[in-house]
């Protein structure tokens, strides 16, 4: 089968290859990687399944070779991957150092620490954690859009509207531990508009794709609005929240500085137990003094339901203040397949504006 064949049959079997019957793996030990949702590291199958095998018709082709994940270090910019909660393909673009604040591990020395400010928050103390700047290919969206938003890195537009903003479809953030490494023979093995015009080609290389300047003076130049510098973490009742805030800028609106941030959350269900997000409460404090509550069903109109096969969800959504930082807190709350609820915490996280910028963003820049 042609290069050009296997990805498309590859395009039809996304989501699904965990449910195909796939047989052991040769004897080399060597394993294919499939495109799907988790679990999607199975054995090759020992030849090519036909459309007998599903009712549907698809059909399973291998992407690549599995490669052994780093516990330590870090991922090298060009490293294809699957991720190992959504399951879609990606390669790396460069990473980020950012500070992790788990409110699940607490100190055993009670030293001073940096901390993550927040309402009635205890003392947590951050340590340094890899996460990765990463294309999504662009294959893999349709099946991962019910569980994450693949257009949810968003800026703020490029003229005087200050409510506009714009996405780049498929650029995500991924930790370290969610990276399942894999190779490809494949010189475009990932399906996005900026594949090949951030990175190229170096059979040389290990892994082979290398950045281009361009992607290097896009990374200069919009660092402040791509950074990611503080991750919240924060476990109740086996249902963990991520939260990432990232701040978006400055714009002038009626007289005033409206300040812009965007937060991404991420729940994962540690149970086997079924629940159903249904509400969400904040409550959204500015340096100017004013608290904010907001209550509302759901998160960006959808109820998720996170299950064993399912266990995770992930969205973004945007802040704006009047005063240049605050902070933010709340709580999900969850029902149970009895109809009971249970609330489940947000963590607490500081919204900081770039104080040391001159100048706010006009769009994202090339």
């Amino acid at each position: 089968m042609s290069g050009g064949a296997a990805r498309r049959s590859l395009a039809t079997a996304l989501s699904r290859c965990r449910a195909l019957p796939l047989r052991e793996a040769p004897s080399r030990g060597l394993r294919a990687l499939c495109a799907g949702g988790p679990g999607a590291l199975q054995p090759p199958p020992r030849r090519h399944l036909s459309s007998r095998n599903r009712a549907e018709g698809k059909v399973l082709e291998p992407v690549g070779v599995f490669e052994v994940p780093k516990p330590h270090g870090k991922y090298e910019t060009g490293q294809l991957f699957l991720h190992s909660v959504f399951g879609y393909r990606g390669i790396v673009l460069f990473p980020w150092q950012a500070r992790l604040y788990d409110r699940d591990v607490t100190s055993p020395v009670p030293e001073k620490s940096e901390s993550a400010a927040g309402h009635g928050s205890k003392e947590v103390k951050g340590k340094t954690h890899t996460y990765y700047q990463v294309l999504i290919d662009a294959r893999d969206c349709p099946h991962i859009s019910q569980r994450s938003q693949t257009e949810a890195v968003t800026f703020l537009a490029n003229h005087d509207d200050s409510r506009a903003l714009y996405a780049i479809p498929g650029l995500d953030y991924v930790s370290h531990e969610d990276i399942l490494p894999y190779s490809s023979t494949d010189q475009v093995p990932i399906q996005h508009e900026l594949f090949e015009r951030f990175l190229m080609y170096d059979q040389t290389k290990v892994p082979p794709f290398v950045a281009r300047d361009t992607l290097c003076a896009w990374q200069e130049k919009n660092h402040p609005w791509l950074e990611l510098s503080d991750v919240h973490r924060e476990t109740t009742e086996n249902i963990r929240v991520t939260v990432i805030p990232f701040y978006m800028g400055m714009r002038e609106a009626q007289n005033s500085h409206v300040y812009w941030w965007r937060y991404c959350i991420r729940l994962e269900n540690l149970d086997n137990e079924v629940v159903q997000l249904r509400e969400r409460h904040w409550r959204i404090f500015s340096l100017s003094g004013t608290l904010e509550t907001v209550r509302g069903r759901g998160v960006v109109g959808r109820e998720p339901v996170l299950s064993k096969e399912q266990p995770a969800f992930q969205y973004s959504s945007h802040v704006s203040l009047q005063a240049s930082s605050g902070h933010m807190w709340g709580t999900f709350r969850f029902e149970r397949p009895d109809g009971s609820h249970f609330d489940v915490r947000i963590p607490p996280f500081s919204l900081e504006s770039n104080k040391d910028e001159k100048t706010p963003p006009s769009g994202l820049h090339w």
